[in-house]
This record gives structure tokens, C-alpha cells and sequence, in this order.
């Protein structure tokens, strides 16, 4: 629940107060720092006298420290106005890289961690941990090669690598992509964003401007009815950012390289070593059976809705061409959902106000996991600071922060941090995420350094007749990227980097996608809704004027909504699935290439086309005689300019991980507050602290399964 009145907190909340010179300067003073005493522990320690307290573990503590600053030092580049902020983030983050690579090169610290491991100490779990890792990582990152030109040209790659992806990332954020129409071209789409956009003028003059972030995007996918429309927008959201294609195709191109330099077949083999997965041979292997699983299903499931599209046009006197294109799947999926499972997600969003569903959300949290919420506004803001500033408590005037406790039940104390930034604006990163602004850790006097964490959206704001409105899917996704915060916030490790969502890619988004199913349950959906017109005057007399003198609804979505809602919950299942198979297929295939000269010569946007066309059989402008090269999507493709390469396919893998677990915890309760405190302590708690295997294993009380994951896709 959210509460007005707890002790002051611990610690103070960090200060949003970084200028161009400041954010350059903070980061170089890390840097030094830590090469301070990188070069203390190589010049002081010799390899005999090498033990875990006098070479790892300062390693560590400088490594909290830099932690612990350097995440809001690059994290102003997502939300800072200021152009001149977001470029000074950038190359904060750039000098960060840079020093990460220098330090993972350092053969100096090499051999002294390597002396650490032959002495074989008897160390607590969680150090051992550490100890395994940093060594690997050395391995890993260089310095089994030979001293001389391919080290260095490893190096060289390795810094080209993440300058790519700062460059990609800001490009992405800072993109303002847009498309004229006029308002007739816009029919069907919500109230809610139409009547936020941008009005022409001179040659756009009485067209509007329907930019293309993720919430707007999606709702004028679903609902356009104009099929040109949503033509358009699919074609103008595939070609955004088009600098980002060539930096796309240089880096899988370098991390070919650099694999090879080390004695791997490909980048594939290297990065997945070190994940749960081991393989290639094993993603490949799994991906192979689920295309295997899920095709006949989507073949049905397309066949379906072109009779839904065929009976559409015919209704209008429009003749079908027997085509199904890209543009279509999202609007002609709404129209199944409301014909045949009488679900309409305009009606639905009526009773899932912003920031209503968020305050449910937060109180499911407390109801599961024995949490407390205050939010920190006015007087509590300027009460945090030194000079009574609370202004500076936040990036941004729309941004909510919360401080986060444990339940009396639970002891009362304090946890972090949690900040929401939930509306869209300019220059702010526009996907659905979580931030870790600050880990947690245990400092060097054995006191608790707690963590903060951020969400961000890009929901359209509210307006003085209606307020901000989510479709279910939406509902679902925000309880997902929420659902990392609280990973963020309930973590508890002895290292900044195993804390909250630092675990292996192929294991990070089961805690989350595991708390999706909370979405599907009657009982959490009847206590997350309010009909809008319930909360204030102002919006009741809107909604009357809009009803057609038609009666008030229940202020709870009824039992038959939900009824619907639940049973279409699997509808286009194969579809959705066989979209993520792509990107993860795709993913694998570029960092998988026969040869050096093969990845050089590969056309990824032509693959990026096809492959999707194989898979789920949807027509783009290809069938137009525009080729395959008319889409360059993987200019948005950040998660693979990220750490998802070579490990997109962990959104599935870590799927089975999750439905595992929730069938197994939760399916029989979903409120089993007995169980969530379990999970909260056997799971989130942990973060990457200890291998994860372990951790799903000392859960469920056995290897993990994939009948649970078969049966929620229909396919078992």
C-alpha cells in the first residue's frame, strides 16, 4: 500500500543535479578512483602472498563504488531534455566503456586473481562466486592471447563495440519519427491519441502528426481502420533510424572478429558459454522443436483471421486478395478477440486507468511480497535534501519517486527506492523499461547500500475529460517491467554486480514474464480496475457525453469481461510466439555465420524480411515487386546492440523457467502470500549471486521443466 507516513529512510535518495561538465567529471573521478586502487593491489600484492582479501575483494569494493555512480551517470541520456546533458551522458558512458575494457585487459590483476584461485580458500558462497566470474572474465576478454597484434586488435574491437552501442542507443532515443494524416485517415483510432497530436501547418496544414513511439504506434496498429494507415506506420516504424542499419551490420561484423581472434567458431559459441543455455547447439536444438511446435498452429491461427479480413472488406464492398499483410495482424487480431471472444480492448482500457492500475499493482506487491510504499512529494522531497531542494530529488517534473520498506510482518525496514516516469516526451527513451539507477551492496564497513530503481513509459498524458488509458496488454507489460524493479528492490547480494537483474541473459526475464500471469487472474484484474468515469466529476461528466444517455458502468470490470479476457488469453498464441522465435532465430543466424566473409557479405535486412515471412507468413511490400530490402528493422533493434546477443533467445528459454514456476507456486493461488515470500526470498533475493540453475532448482525443488511452458502454448 502506498503510505503516507514511515520513519525518514537510511539514505537519502541520490540528486538529479548533473550539468555537461559535471556528468564528464564525475565519470573521469570514478575512473581514477578505481585505477587507484587497481594499481595499489597490482603494485603492492605479490602472486605469493595473492589471497582473496588483499586482490579480489578491494577489486570489489572499487567496483561498488563506481557501480553506484556511474548507472545515473549514463542513465540521463534516456531522460534528459537537455541535448547538451543527454551528449555528456553519452560520453560518460563511452569513458566507462573504455575503462571496462582496459580493465578486463589488465594482465597484471590477471595473475594475481589467478594466484587467488590456485590457493583454492575456503570463501562464503557468494565470493566464490565473484572469484569464478572475475577469473573467467579475464579468460574471456582477451588475455589468453598472446601479448602483440591480435591482443591489441581485440582491444581495438572491443572499444569500437561499445561506442557502436551508445551511438545506436542514442539515436534510438532521440528519434522523433512521424507521419502526416489527415484526421479521416485516422478513424478508429482511441480519443486519447488523436487528440494529443501535433496540427499542421503550410503544406501539412489540417493533418496531424502520429509520431511513432511504442503507445501510440501499437494503438494505431490495433485500430486504424484504414489499412494505408496502418501501411504506413508499419513501413515508417520499420525504417527509423536509418544511420543505425550501418552501425548494426559493423557490429555483428566486429564480434565475428573478435570471436574468431579467441579461438571460437563464432560469436554465438563465445557468448552462450557463459549462459545457462552452454551452447549453440542447445538454443538451436530448442528453437528447432518450437518452430516444429508452433507452425501448424500459426498456419490455423492466419487462416483465421484472413476470413476475418475477407469478411471486412466484402462487408464494404471491397474484394480480397487473399493477402494477409504485416499491417493487418495486430488490427485484424483485435477484431477476433471482439467477434469471437467478445473482448474489446476500447471498453477494457475504460477500467485501467494509469495510475490507478499502478497503485493496484503496488498493492498486489505489498499483498505478495510484504512491501510498503510512501511516496515522496512536497515537503517529504525538500525534507531529503540538504538545502530543501526536493526538485532535485528527480530528472523531471512528471517523475514519481517512492520510498520502498518491508512490512511491519517483515521487520519494517528499508529496501530502496523506486521511481516512475510514466509519460511520453521528447528525447526520452520511448520503450517500456526498468532502470537500475543505483545497486545494492554491502560497503566496505559491512553497512547496506541500498538500491534505486526506475521506470520508464511513454504513456500518453492525461487530459482534463479523460485520463490515461492501458489496453490489457499494456496492464500485462507494465506488471513485467515493474516486476524488474522489484527484483531491483528485493535483491539482496554482497556484490553491486550480481545484484537485482544482473543474472545471465537466459535466465534474467523469468522473474518478470512469471509475474505476467498475475495479469490473467480474475481476482487481481476485478481489484486492478476502476472504470474511469468512478474517478473524478470531470470524468463522469465526459463519459456521458460520449455514452449515448447509456447507464454508468459497474466501477469493477464485471465477472463476463474477465470471463472473455481469460479465455482469449491464448488466442493467436503460435503467432505471437513464432514473432519472438524470429528475432530470436534472426539473432542466432547473424552470430552464427559459416565464415567471416559470409557475415560480411550478408544483407540483414533481407534476412531480417525473409525469415519473418517463412516463419510467420505474413506478406509485406515485398509482394508489391518492392524486394526485401523495403524494411530495415533492425535499426531498432537495441536488445541485440545490447546484451541480448546471441541471447534473444532467453526471453524463451527463461520462459519455461517461469512458467515452471508459477504452475508449480502459484497456479492453484495466485495471492498464496506463503509462496510469494518463498519466491521472494529463494529468487529475487538472490539476484546473480549464485549460479541460477541452482537458484530455480532450490526453488521448485527439481530440475526444471518444459511441460509446464508446452501446455500454456497449446502445444504440449
Amino acid at each position: 500500500m502506498i503510505h503516507d507516513s514511515l520513519p525518514k529512510p537510511p539514505q537519502t535518495p541520490p540528486l538529479f543535479t548533473g550539468t555537461p561538465t559535471s556528468i564528464i567529471n564525475d565519470a573521469n573521478r570514478l575512473i581514477e578512483h578505481y585505477r587507484k586502487v587497481q594499481n595499489q593491489v597490482a603494485q603492492s600484492v605479490t602472486l605469493d602472498a595473492a589471497v582473496f582479501a588483499n586482490v579480489v575483494l578491494p577489486l570489489a569494493h572499487a567496483e561498488n563504488a563506481l557501480h553506484f555512480e556511474s548507472n545515473i551517470l549514463c542513465f540521463y541520456k534516456e531522460v534528459s531534455p537537455d541535448d547538451a546533458i543527454r551528449n555528456a551522458s553519452s560520453q560518460s558512458q563511452t569513458l566507462l566503456n573504455n575503462f571496462a575494457i582496459e580493465t578486463s585487459m589488465r594482465e597484471d590483476l590477471y595473475h594475481l586473481v589467478d594466484a587467488v584461485v590456485k590457493k583454492n580458500e575456503s570463501l562464503d558462497p557468494e565470493s566464490s562466486h565473484l572469484l569464478e566470474k572475475m577469473h573467467k572474465e579475464y579468460i574471456r576478454n582477451g588475455l589468453a592471447l598472446p601479448a602483440g597484434s591480435k591482443r591489441n586488435r581485440f582491444k581495438e574491437i572491443r572499444k569500437r563495440l561499445a561506442q557502436l552501442s551508445v551511438d545506436f542507443r542514442k539515436n534510438q532515443s532521440e528519434d522523433v519519427s512521424g507521419i502526416w494524416f489527415y484526421p479521416k485517415e485516422l478513424d478508429g483510432v482511441p480519443e486519447w491519441v488523436v487528440s494529443d497530436l501535433e496540427k499542421g501547418s503550410g503544406e501539412n496544414e489540417g493533418k496531424l502528426r502520429l509520431t511513432l513511439e511504442y503507445s501510440r504506434l501499437g494503438a494505431a496498429q490495433q485500430s486504424a481502420t484504414n489499412s494505408e494507415t496502418r501501411r504506413r506506420c508499419q513501413i515508417g516504424h520499420e525504417n527509423k533510424c536509418p544511420d543505425n542499419v550501418v552501425l548494426f551490420k559493423e557490429t555483428v561484423v566486429l564480434r565475428d572478429e573478435a570471436a574468431r581472434l579467441l579461438g571460437y567458431p563464432n560469436h554465438a559459441a563465445y557468448r552462450i558459454e557463459a549462459k545457462m543455455a552452454k551452447t549453440p547447439k542447445t538454443v538451436n536444438a530448442f528453437l528447432a522443436d518450437l518452430q516444429t511446435r508452433l507452425t501448424p498452429g500459426g498456419r490455423k491461427e492466419l487462416e483465421k483471421l484472413k476470413e476475418l479480413k475477407k469478411a471486412d472488406l466484402e462487408s464494404r464492398g471491397i474484394v480480397f486478395d487473399g493477402r494477409f499483410f504485416l499491417w493487418d495482424y495486430g488490427f485484424y487480431r483485435q477484431v477476433m478477440l471482439k467477434q469471437e471472444y467478445n473482448v474489446d480492448q476500447q471498453l477494457i482500457s475504460e477500467y485501467f486507468s494509469l495510475e490507478t492500475t499502478v497503485q493496484g499493482m503496488l498493492k498486489i506487491f505489498q499483498q505478495l511480497f510484504g512491501l510498503v510504499f510512501q511516496e515522496i512529494r512536497g515537503d517529504k522531497q525538500d525534507n531529503l535534501t540538504e538545502f530543501g531542494n526536493g526538485n532535485k530529488l528527480v530528472w523531471h517534473e512528471d517523475v514519481q519517486v517512492f520510498s520502498v520498506w518491508d512490512s511491519v510482518q517483515q521487520g519494517n525496514l528499508f529496501l530502496g527506492y523506486l521511481y516512475l516516469d510514466l509519460w511520453a516526451r521528447k528525447h526520452k527513451y520511448s520503450g517500456p523499461s526498468n532502470w537500475n539507477l543505483q545497486p545494492g551492496f554491502a560497503r566496505e564497513d559491512g553497512t547496506r547500500q541500498y538500491p534505486a530503481t526506475a521506470l520508464l513509459c511513454s504513456f500518453g498524458k492525461p487530459t482534463a475529460t479523460k485520463p490515461s488509458l492501458l489496453r490489457h496488454d499494456e496492464v500485462s507489460t507494465l506488471f513485467h517491467e515493474l516486476g524488474h524493479g522489484i527484483h531491483d528492490l528485493v535483491s539482496k547480494t554482497r556484490y553491486s554486480r550480481f545484484h537485482g537483474t544482473n543474472t545471465v541473459i537466459d535466465f534474467g526475464e523469468a522473474p518478470s514474464q512469471m509475474l505476467e500471469n498475475w495479469c490473467w487472474a480474475p481476482s487481481v484484474l476485478k481489484s486492478l480496475s476502476r472504470h474511469y468515469s468512478f474517478l473524478s466529476p470531470e470524468y463522469l461528466e465526459s463519459w456521458k457525453a460520449q455514452s449515448n444517455a447509456d447507464p454508468q458502468p459497474p466501477e469493477r470490470i464485471p465477472d463476463e469481461i474477465i470471463e472473455s479476457l481469460v479465455g482469449a488469453k491464448h488466442a493467436n498464441g503460435a503467432l505471437f510466439q513464432l514473432r519472438v522465435l524470429h528475432y530470436s532465430m534472426l539473432d542466432m543466424m547473424i552470430h552464427e555465420p559459416a565464415s567471416h566473409e559470409a557475415i560480411e557479405s550478408l544483407n540483414i535486412s533481407v534476412l531480417y524480411n525473409k525469415l519473418r515471412k517463412e516463419l510467420m507468413q505474413l506478406d509485406g511490400p515485398e509482394v508489391d515487386g518492392k524486394g526485401f530490402e523495403w524494411g530495415h528493422a533492425e535499426s531498432t533493434f537495441f536488445h541485440v546492440m545490447a546484451d541480448y546477443d546471441a541471447g534473444y533467445y532467453g526471453y524463451l528459454y527463461s520462459q519455461v523457467l517461469a512458467d515452471d514456476m508459477f504452475h508449480t507456486a502459484f497456479k492453484a493461488d495466485p495471492t498464496n502470500a506463503e509462496e510469494a515470500q518463498r519466491y521472494r526470498y529463494m529468487v529475487l533475493e538472490k539476484g546473480g549471486s549464485q549460479n541460477e540453475m541452482k537458484t530455480v532448482t532450490d526453488f521448485l525443488g527439481r530440475e526444471p521443466s518444459t511441460e509446464a511452458f508446452y501446455q500454456e502454448l497449446g502445444v504440449a
